[in-house]
């Protein structure tokens, strides 16, 4: 994970999720599950354009046709009812992270700060950086568990393609940077920019 900037709400905004939205909760001030009126979903496109694609957890870019991307309401709706029509409380993160997520507690991307999350090569695995007090590397830990970063079969699967597409020149640095920025950052950081090329190698 990298820092995220929060951006700018979209300008129809307040008229389309946050006005109906207060309405919707003065009438039902606990709504649960399917009591809810999923007006977020209507700045989805706004939320995908803000962020430049890029999922707030897993630092890729999701796909428009198969990324399926998610507004995920950081703090939980169903406890923080005040906060779930408020632009502030909205990530973008794509489906498989959002729900792996669930209610439980992570490490916010507006919070953070570069250099927490670290990028071990050539196994891609995600870890705490060096030089953190054990409570940050506690929650860093358990933000890469909660949100299988480490995980076979999705994100960890993803780097590897990513990694493999610019050692093997099908891709540019700069196309990494777009799509992959965690990778890149870490790849420039590690001054393995180049160097990558010769540790991972792809027939």
């Amino acid at each position: 994970m990298i820092h995220v900037e929060p951006q700018s709400e979209p300008e129809n905004f307040d008229k389309v999720v946050r006005q109906p939205g207060s309405k919707f909760l003065s009438q039902c001030p606990k709504p649960k599950g399917s009591q809810w009126k999923a007006l977020w979903t209507k700045i989805a496109p706004d939320l995908h354009e803000a962020y430049g694609g890029i999922c707030a957890y897993s630092c890729h870019f999701i796909q428009y046709d198969t990324g399926w991307r998610t507004v995920e309401h950081f703090k939980p709706k169903d406890d923080y009812p005040s906060d779930a029509y408020e632009w502030a409380n909205y990530r973008l993160v794509c489906g498989v992270l959002n729900g792996r997520k669930g209610k439980r507690t992570v490490l916010d991307p507006f919070e953070i700060e570069d250099g927490w999350f670290a990028m071990d090569f050539p196994s891609l695995l995600v870890k705490p950086a060096q030089g953190l007090d054990e409570a940050r590397k506690k929650d860093i830990n358990s933000s890469c568990k909660i949100l299988g970063l480490n995980d076979e079969g999705s994100c960890l699967n993803s780097r590897q393609q990513y990694v493999k597409d610019y050692c093997k020149g099908e891709i540019t640095f700069d196309y990494l940077r777009r799509n992959a920025p965690f990778i890149a950052a870490e790849l420039q950081r590690q001054k393995l920019v180049e160097e990558i090329k010769s540790i991972m190698v792809y027939s």
